[in-house]
């Protein structure tokens, strides 16, 4: 039976790189910090992790126990919310992330409901981009989260998620660029010869295909994920961009054209770690969100 100490520090270890920060991190003495380590090495009869220099550098099977002991911390974590939260949801806690323009366009509505169904239940809430906000759900910072994904991007099989409905997408556009109605992917080609903004790394992999739809690879010139400072640009006639609806609900600048592209969206979803069933304060709030995220979702068009 591996040591949930011992398995901590690996983590630890594997998130700051080094015993030292490992240490300082964890509270403990850099002794400590090696003895537990050379006890999990000798409890699991593996090599872990090898000298390099002064420092200390993982192994390929140092790796991966690191990377399940993350998950299995978290997990613990989850259980000690669940026996808090278990008795009452007059009681309960729950810790939520969410992206940027859901923080902005979701947020309020999901608080204003919870607090009206469940008003003694505590909600805290941190921004976060999908990867870091399965990153901090894997690891036990928070219990629920808020993400989204583009066609050939999944979550990490480390969570359960479930898709609440689309987000579409639309083309934004300098003044006097306005086309009537809604255009197909194809009809991106119209603007191939134009300056491009991209956001984050997902949000530019899935413009890049959209693009290579329409037949052409677009010119990135302004990456930026403010959403706000990208329409400023575009108002004053540098370049075009496509966002999501949730991003031109929290901010849509007057002076920008928007256009539907057909068939473009991103997938709204909500993410937990382990099975169901969930707490009844997690279960509580997972309601709220699911009618609040549909009920946006359509609106988002």
């Amino acid at each position: 039976m591996i040591d949930v100490t011992r398995l901590q520090v690996l983590v630890a270890l594997a998130k700051y790189g080094t015993a030292s920060a490992a240490a300082e991190a964890l509270h403990y003495s850099q002794p400590t910090v090696s003895h537990h380590l050379k006890r999990l090495e000798a409890e699991t009869g593996a090599i872990l992790m090898r000298r390099v220099g002064r420092g200390l550098v993982l192994t390929d099977e140092g790796t991966r126990l690191a990377a399940r002991g993350e998950e299995i911390l978290g997990l613990m974590s989850r259980a000690s919310t669940e026996l808090a939260s278990a008795v009452s949801l007059q009681s309960g806690h729950v810790r939520l992330a969410i992206f940027p323009s859901g923080m902005a366009t979701l947020a309020p509505r999901i608080v204003t409901e919870l607090a009206a169904r469940h008003p003694g239940l505590q909600l805290d809430i941190v921004e976060a981009e999908p990867p870091e906000a399965e990153r901090l759900l894997i690891e036990g910072a928070v219990d629920l989260a808020i993400t989204f994904t583009y066609p050939d991007y999944e979550c990490s099989d480390a969570v359960t998620s479930e898709v609440l409905g689309e987000d579409p997408l639309f083309l934004v556009t300098p003044p006097r660029r306005h086309i009537d109605g809604t255009m197909a992917v194809t009809g991106l080609a119209a603007f191939q010869d134009d300056d491009w903004m991209a956001g984050c790394e997902r949000c530019r992999g899935y413009l890049v295909s959209a693009c290579a739809q329409a037949d052409f690879t677009p010119n990135i010139r302004f990456a930026s994920d403010d959403y706000v400072a990208v329409q400023a640009l575009i108002a004053v006639g540098h370049g075009v961009t496509m966002l999501p609806g949730l991003a031109l609900a929290a901010h849509r600048h007057p002076d920008v054209e928007v256009t539907r592209v057909e068939g473009a969206a991103r997938s709204l979803r909500l993410i937990s770690l382990g099975r169901p069933p969930l707490p009844p304060a997690l279960e509580a709030a997972s309601r709220v969100i699911r009618e609040v995220v549909t009920a946006a979702a359509p609106a988002s068009a």
